[in-house]
């Protein structure tokens, strides 16, 4: 496609995500989730950021289980505050908030995030990431002075070949799909 957009392509990546979500979804998020546990291991991250699904989304709720039953892992999940976000502990219940988003009650404190699992709309050939176009993620991690892992997550790769993404979206370490695991190699220090 000629002269393709982020907002084009989010269009599209956006009615991929639905489609591909309505089949075999069960297998695509165990699939998913087994290949997110070997990351976390790998990295050995212990406080962990994760979201509450949508239904296009991976769901993140079998993992958040499994990773709050071995407690020694501290699970986060975005709360957003204003047009930014705060980490806030896991907890229940849970309230269906702004874009119809399901968060705990605000609890936010100072933690440092070892590893952060996102849902993404779609990414390019930079590793960044395409969301749904608010900037969320990107400020709260520009708000960072350190690094956490980062690793995207989707039912369905939705990937640009050509750059679509501007520095200061978030870029990922490794993506996560129904198809496997990437990860992103760094070239001397090049980002």
């Amino acid at each position: 496609m000629k002269n393709l957009t982020k907002s084009d392509f989010r269009k599209l990546c956006i009615k991929k995500l639905k489609f591909c979500s309505k089949f075999g979804k069960i297998k695509k998020n165990k699939f998913i989730l087994d290949e997110i546990i070997k990351v976390i291991k790998i990295e050995k991250a212990k406080n962990i950021l994760l979201y509450i699904p949508l239904d296009m989304e991976f769901d993140a709720r079998n993992l958040i289980d499994i990773l709050r039953r071995k407690r020694n892992y501290k699970i986060f999940v975005p709360l957003m505050i204003g047009n930014s976000l705060k980490v806030t502990p896991f907890r229940l219940p849970l309230y269906k908030k702004k874009y119809n988003i399901y968060e705990t009650n605000d609890s936010t404190m100072k933690i440092k995030i070892d590893l952060a699992i996102i849902p993404i709309i779609g990414t390019d050939d930079t590793f960044r990431r395409i969301g749904f176009g608010v900037g969320y993620y990107d400020r709260f991690f520009a708000s960072l002075d350190y690094k956490p892992k980062v690793i995207f997550v989707q039912i369905c790769l939705c990937k640009a070949k050509e750059t679509l993404t501007q520095i200061h979206d978030i870029k990922s370490d490794y993506i996560i799909t129904n198809k496997g695991t990437i990860k992103w190699k760094r070239y001397l220090g090049h980002l």
